[in-house]
């Protein structure tokens, strides 16, 4: 009798009108994620499912090119964007006026769009009227090199081109780093003699260490997926020859070859997967 009242009073107890709106809040949100994020990565995987697509990939020359020139962008790039964010990152965090400014004109290549951007280097790299090879004559009188012709260089000019796009934005991630640690702490070691290298070895590092390998971490991932620094640059030539996984796809859709273009996405996963569990790992200390 007892269970039979509690059960009736539940169920005529007036529903939390909060928790209700609460829900119809999210659904937008949950649909938006089914439709533009679940949807397109099944799709992907169904249209990537037949195994014959992988043996094509393989025997595919430019993929092996393409794993290299990808595992050397992940190396070089991410570790030495990193590492002058973070020699930047003392320089910015400086309260002069005149820092101030510089940080405002720093910040300009990460806050432009892409395109604009790398399509105005490319254009200055052009061996016939581009500004640099035209400087390069009125200073020498001799042509300039075809700077995007030689994979080695359009390579190089490619990670070059990431760093400086995404360079400011990692700097303003370790300034705030920085900015954390207690001014106390570094008037102590001045009060004790340290000199800077000891201030960073013993104050600065140990307090930035973790966010700045969490960084490194995060900044793979997202340079997996950077495909703006390579394709509006050199297009994966000469010769597909310096194309990463985030271009190879590309390729392949331009062939008509939308198997493999999937497939070259889905072979990108062993990258992936450890850098997210990696990362993962880090933010739950």
């Amino acid at each position: 009798m007892a269970a039979a009242i509690a059960v009736s009073s539940a169920l005529l107890k007036p529903r939390n009108p909060w928790k209700f709106w609460g829900r119809m809040m999210v659904l937008p949100y949950l649909l938006v994620f089914l439709i533009f994020v679940l949807y397109p990565v099944c799709y992907g995987f169904w249209l990537a499912r037949d195994p014959q697509n992988y043996v094509k990939l393989f025997d595919d020359p430019i993929f092996f090119r393409t794993a290299l020139n990808t595992a050397i962008f992940l190396v070089a790039a991410v570790n030495l964007k990193m590492v002058i964010a973070l020699g930047l990152s003392g320089f910015f965090v400086q309260t002069r006026w005149w820092i101030k400014v510089l940080a405002a004109l720093f910040i300009l290549p990460w806050a432009l769009p892409s395109i604009p951007t790398i399509l105005s280097v490319r254009f200055m790299l052009n061996p016939e009227w581009g500004v640099i090879n035209q400087l390069i004559f009125r200073l020498t009188q001799l042509d300039g090199p075809n700077w995007l012709n030689d994979p080695t260089l359009a390579l190089s000019f490619s990670m070059l081109i990431h760093i400086w796009k995404s360079l400011p934005f990692w700097t303003l991630i370790l300034v705030a780093g920085r900015l954390a640690i207690p001014p106390e702490q570094y008037e102590a070691a001045s009060v004790d003699g340290a000199t800077a290298l000891q201030k960073f070895r013993f104050i600065t590092w140990p307090s930035v260490k973790s966010l700045y390998l969490t960084s490194v971490v995060l900044s793979m991932i997202w340079t997996l997926g950077d495909f703006n620094s390579v394709y509006l640059l050199t297009g994966g030539g000469p010769a597909d020859l310096t194309h990463v996984l985030a271009t190879l796809g590309i390729r392949y859709l331009r062939l008509d070859q939308i198997g493999l273009a999937m497939a070259s996405i889905v072979v990108a996963l062993p990258f992936v997967l450890p850098l997210v569990y990696l990362l993962m790992k880090r933010l739950s200390k």
